[in-house]
């Protein structure tokens, strides 16, 4: 049976399921007069435990998740805290569909639906996409739209996007203080802070911060990180209210490549072993944003929101990493280079939303304008042994992996020293249509005008590209009982030629047209009660145009040596499953199953059509429990599966399937402290838990513990 076919099978069995008990039920809407969809008008996010009713930007209006025609995964507060979820690497184990990569030891880097990313990631539905680590200590929840979100977000997010809700200044006339302090294996020291204070009826100030400094597991590793993110709230009527915050963040650790592999599996070594030099691998970001926002309501039922983002990036790292093991297995090529990132974005979003009726057809249609630039420099250099040209670094022993020879930075002929100006202005039209009590229609369009204009630095060479991108999204959504919802959906995304980084722009690819990626999903959602939510998607995602190097080229007869032909790149097919919220009042759970079968559609170079997807598991699973025992004592359990997946393209090197359980404490002293004990890897299982090439493989945490202590007042 093929995958697709397991994929539609399972899907309409949950169909046949869920609707026999709309049957079962009974229950139906009137018909008489136009249908609204729910609106959902609250101060903040407010969750209820694990399950989240609603995500800010799936419509970019109120819209429950139910109603809304994409899989979208919602971590809440609640849950990042239970699990000490503190990065995208950590959240990312708990949601189907989704995983990450090694990101050379210096970045996020998430796996969504079989492709890769460094740069899909959005705070509060503005762009934040330079390469970095983002910590979790500013935001109240994590929500993950799968699937390509062009019509939302623009350019980029072929497999999704991910972005962070931050906390902000409560008008509803509470104060509070709160301080978080974690201390565990390997050194670790972290703590929190979130003081919110009303100032007047109309006025409140937040702040939320952070210190973290701790070692690792791994041999010569360590994170500094601190940041301080202060938001003001102003109710300027009952109808407006405008907020502004700012960000400082700085992240400095060592950048780790992991170890090498041997004969088509990681080297056997200790989890800790670092090949390379720890010492002159550095990797620091520093992040100074200011966010505002305006939202007002018109008397005639008209909402508007204008929001802006200015942010400042200043990211550098160096690698001192392994390269391949010689053939007998004694000595491990070492390799090295460094890069520097500046980036400055500017970006500005309007959106208006009203409803009217059309008979007995009710609509809420969205229109909206976006405008932005981004300025970014980069450089790269590559190590050399010698200050005179560029030499190889050589190798070191297997039972003595640290380089400790000389190291110069020069750069190659093709290390990047650019500058580019990336320009974006796009419009935005969605309407959500109530067609019939039980079924409703969404249609949304997005027009982006997109620009890079590219200088190199070192040849004076200029480059330029510009692309009008055309991204629909359409979807039903049918509701036989107001709890469930069966969907259809059709969505689409591009990658223009410069990459996600804006760094890709060359001679031989500027004029291609750019990559496209198509998603087809079917999915039903039900609320099984006011606590729980279940979730299923069935998709198809493929991706064209992907730009390779013409067979034929420099052939007699053939096209000019270096010229780059559009194919069909890859397809997906998925099955996705999410249960999240309270099975009964002290239990409390989420669920997350994902099977991917992913391949490329067109012979690459050495990669034949059929090849497997890299960093792809065909199976996914991960659990996560809560049970109160008492007022003041809570168990947590939590297990985590990973199928096999291949390091690279080219499948030589595999990681092995993985399970990994983790295990919690949790104790109220009264209502102002409370403590938690975690424990990672409770059988401390040796595993591997992500991938950049094949010879840059992380080693999994052994067991690790971690004890906090939260002050509320």
């Amino acid at each position: 049976m093929s995958s697709l076919t397991c994929v539609c099978s399972s899907l309409l069995g949950l169909v046949l399921l869920a609707t026999s008990a709309a049957r079962l039920a009974g229950q139906s809407s009137p018909a008489e007069a136009p249908v609204r969809l729910e609106k959902i008008e609250i101060e903040g996010l407010r969750d209820e435990g694990y399950n989240a009713t609603h995500a800010r930007l799936a419509t970019k209006t109120d819209t429950p998740l139910l109603d809304t025609p994409q899989a979208v995964t919602v971590l809440t507060k609640e849950f990042l805290n239970d699990t000490t979820a503190a990065s995208i690497g950590d959240a990312a184990r708990y949601i189907a569909g989704v995983g990450t990569a090694q990101g050379e030891g210096n970045r996020d880097t998430v796996v969504l639906r079989g492709n890769s990313s460094t740069g899909d990631y959005f705070v509060d539905g503005l762009r934040d996409d330079v390469q970095y680590y983002r910590d979790f200590y500013n935001i109240e929840r994590l929500e993950v739209l799968k699937g390509p979100s062009g019509m939302i977000f623009g350019r980029g997010g072929p497999g999704g996007v991910l972005n962070r809700v931050t906390k902000q200044a409560l008008l509803d006339g509470r104060s509070f203080r709160e301080i978080s302090a974690s201390a565990g294996s390997w050194d670790h020291y972290r703590s929190t802070y979130d003081f919110n204070q009303s100032l007047t009826p109309i006025a409140a100030l937040r702040l939320t911060a952070l210190y973290e400094d701790s070692d690792s597991y791994r041999d010569g590793l360590f994170i500094k990180r601190h940041g301080l993110n202060p938001t003001l709230g102003l109710a300027l009527s009952r109808q407006t209210t405008l907020r502004a915050g700012f960000e400082y963040f700085a992240d400095e650790r060592v950048a780790d490549r992991g170890v090498p592999s041997y004969r088509g599996l990681p080297l056997k070594t200790d989890a800790s072993t670092f090949f390379g030099d720890p010492t002159r691998s550095p990797s620091e970001a520093y992040v100074r944003a200011f966010n505002a926002s305006l939202d007002h309501t018109f008397q005639s039922g008209f909402t508007l929101r204008n929001a802006t983002r200015y942010a400042s990036y200043d990211k550098f790292y160096q690698n001192v990493y392994p390269g391949a093991v010689n053939n007998a297995g004694t000595t491990v090529e070492i390799l090295a280079y460094n890069q520097a990132t500046d980036r400055e974005n500017i970006l500005n979003q309007t959106d208006v939303v009203f409803d009217f009726d059309t008979g007995p057809v009710a609509h809420t249609l969205l229109a909206g304008l976006e405008l932005g630039r981004q300025d970014t420099d980069n450089y790269r250099a590559t190590g050399s042994s010698t200050a005179s040209g560029l030499t190889a670094l050589g190798s070191v022993s297997v039972a003595n992996p640290r380089y400790i020879g000389p190291l110069f930075l020069k750069q190659s002929a093709t290390d990047a020293d650019n500058h580019s100006v990336a320009k974006v202005a796009a419009i935005t039209l969605q309407d959500q249509i109530q067609l019939l009590p039980k079924l409703q229609f969404i249609a949304g369009l997005r027009l982006d005008h997109f620009s890079v204009d590219f200088l190199n630095n070192r040849t004076g060479a200029t480059l330029a590209s510009s692309d009008n991108l055309v991204s629909p999204r359409t979807g039903f959504v049918y509701k036989p009982i107001p709890t469930l919802a069966l969907y259809t959906s059709h969505t689409r995304a591009y990658v223009p030629r410069a990459g996600e980084q804006l760094a890709s722009l060359t001679a031989t690819n500027s004029a291609l047209e750019p990559e496209e990626f198509e998603n087809i999903e079917i999915g039903a959602k039900w609320d099984w009660n006011a606590r729980l939510s279940l979730t299923a998607a069935g998709y198809q995602l493929d991706r064209y145009k992907q730009a390779i190097s013409d067979p034929a080229a420099g052939l007699p007869g053939g096209t000019p040596a270096g010229t780059l032909i559009l194919v069909d790149g890859q397809q997906v097919r998925g099955l996705e499953l999410g249960a999240a919220g309270s099975i009964t009042q002290p239990w409390s759970i989420s669920a997350a199953f994902a099977y991917q079968d992913g391949e490329t559609q067109t012979t690459n170079g050495t990669i034949k059509s059929g090849t497997r997807i890299p960093q792809l598991p065909r199976t996914t699973f991960s659990l996560w429990n809560r049970y109160a025992v008492t007022a003041a004592w809570g168990l947590g359990l939590g297990v985590i599966y990973r199928d096999e997946i291949f390091a690279a393209a080219d499948n030589l090197v595999t990681l092995p399937g993985f399970v990994r359980f983790d295990a919690a404490l949790f104790y109220r002293f009264n209502e102002h402290l409370s403590a938690q004990l975690n424990v990672e890897n409770i059988f401390d299982r040796a595993y591997y838990a992500s991938a950049h090439n094949n010879n840059n493989l992380t080693p999994g945490s052994p067991i690790a513990l971690r004890l906090g202590l939260t002050a509320r007042f």
